[in-house]
């Protein structure tokens, strides 16, 4: 198999030159997208989750759309819809946000369910179905939603359900004072965006994702994801652990990350890596854990310390 470890890295390098201090993030990101997967962002506002959306678009060579999601967006805006053409006696399809590569779905907590279920159902489905048509979305097709913790009022809090569609929720955080600096400094004459420029084009990231599809996995590893799994649907802390799907989502994670490090096959420490951010949206905790104000990233960390990787 060929090593892509080498185009991983440039395009890593390309994105940084937009994005200061948020290399492990970075790789995250990347992670999922060559694992087929979508990314929720959830963080509030002006932490560079735009950028760094836009950064991977440049890099990656994808065609990117970006909409914010109010309450009053329609489900159409998301799928697109047909509209009588006078001239040609006919209807034609209008096409909606969805129809690019990479979609950046700002604040998907603030509209409406139904516009939720819209766009959830494409990122599961990779099509839409208009007036009784059916449109295959373009391949690759990614989602990087955002969603802003703070605050509740006017917003539809996404079901565990539809969580679980994700197959990755990161938190950026703030920058440290050192890169805040840089960050002032690199904005202070320029866009860093337009230093970004291109590593591959869309073609080469559908090979590199199928790639990550032929990692191997040793029957150990497959073990080792069902025993993680089965660990959070027995903790007393969690009142809905990780699903079958969750499962399916670590082995996605780990053969990505294999792929991404230049191996050709998976080890325990890929799925160490994966395992809390893949996982953290997936589980549901007990009221005693909100008591004891445990968070689920701290279980989970309990966990993983408890199995042998």
């Amino acid at each position: 198999m060929e090593n892509y470890k080498p185009i991983i890295d440039n395009i890593i390098n390309e994105v940084k030159k937009a994005v200061s201090g948020k290399d492990d993030e970075l790789k995250k990101i990347l992670t999922a997208i060559v694992a087929g997967g979508n990314i929720l962002l959830d963080d509030i506002p002006g932490v560079g989750k735009t950028t760094i959306a836009l950064a991977f678009s440049k890099a990656l060579g994808l065609e990117v759309n970006r909409i914010y999601l109010t309450p009053d967006v329609l489900p159409t805006d998301i799928t697109g819809f047909t509209m009588y053409n006078k001239q040609t006696d006919s209807f034609e399809y209008k096409e909606g946000v969805v129809m690019c590569n990479l979609l950046l779905a700002d604040e998907i907590n603030r509209t409406s369910s139904k516009t939720q279920s819209a766009l959830l159902q494409a990122m599961e489905e990779k099509r839409v179905s208009v007036d009784g048509e059916t449109y295959e979305l373009p391949s690759p097709f990614i989602v990087m939603a955002t969603q802003n913790p703070v605050g509740s009022i006017g917003t539809s809090r996404l079901p565990e359900s539809q969580l679980d569609r994700f197959l990755i929720r990161l938190s950026l955080g703030y920058p440290d004072r050192k890169n805040e600096i840089d960050i002032l400094k690199e904005h202070k004459e320029r866009n860093p965006l337009d230093d970004v420029n291109r590593v591959i084009d869309k073609e080469t990231l559908v090979e590199i994702q199928k790639a990550a599809t032929e990692i191997f996995v040793d029957d150990k590893i497959y073990e080792k994801i069902v025993g993680l799994s089965e660990k959070t649907r027995s903790n007393p802390y969690i009142r809905m652990g990780v699903s079958p799907r969750g499962s399916i989502s670590l082995l996605r994670m780990s053969t990505a990350r294999a792929l991404c490090e230049g191996r050709d096959y998976a080890v325990p420490g890929d799925l160490k890596s994966v395992f809390v951010d893949t996982c953290s949206h997936r589980i549901v905790l007990t009221s005693q854990a909100a008591a004891e104000e445990i968070t689920a990233v701290g279980v989970l960390e309990k966990i993983l310390k408890s199995e042998r990787l």
